[in-house]
């Protein structure tokens, strides 16, 4: 099959496109935690001990996710496939709920900053490893 369209790219693409994805968007969650952390007034071993554990269980779930997506990747039938197939209609809605949430809880003053600290140094880092691993895959997929 040829190349459709300007938008198609071969499907090992689709998987440094989801590293760069993810890699951004752990970049930009960790920034934002490690922020909270350098505004507060104290750092407790405690506090980063809960950002590790909030790491182990969300690069856990993204481990598992980014081997997931890999194997649709190299399951597709067709040599190319549109740039954004890199990711399933599930994980656009998941991360659109995540995203929206996680700004929406920034700003609404509900949760103090230790809480956005904790959790968002955490997530992000565990979101910049299953990046990591999408580029291992991507090393790893023949051309």
């Amino acid at each position: 099959m040829n190349k459709a369209s300007i938008f198609h790219v071969k499907k090992r693409t689709l998987l440094a496109t989801a590293g760069c994805v993810w890699l951004i968007a752990g970049f930009n969650v960790a920034r934002l935690g490690i922020l909270s952390y350098l505004g507060l007034h104290q750092i407790t071993a405690i506090n980063i001990l809960l950002s590790a554990v909030v790491f182990c269980a969300f690069g856990f779930m993204f481990f598992k996710m980014a081997l997931k997506h890999t194997r649709r990747i190299r399951n597709y039938s067709e040599i190319y496939r549109p740039i954004w197939y890199f990711f399933d209609l599930k994980s656009y809605i998941i991360m659109a709920v995540m995203m929206s949430g996680g700004i929406w809880l920034r700003y609404s003053g509900l949760v103090p900053d230790i809480f956005i600290a904790v959790f968002y140094t955490g997530l992000g880092c565990a979101l910049t490893l299953a990046g990591i691993l999408f580029w291992i895959m991507f090393i790893r997929t023949p051309s």
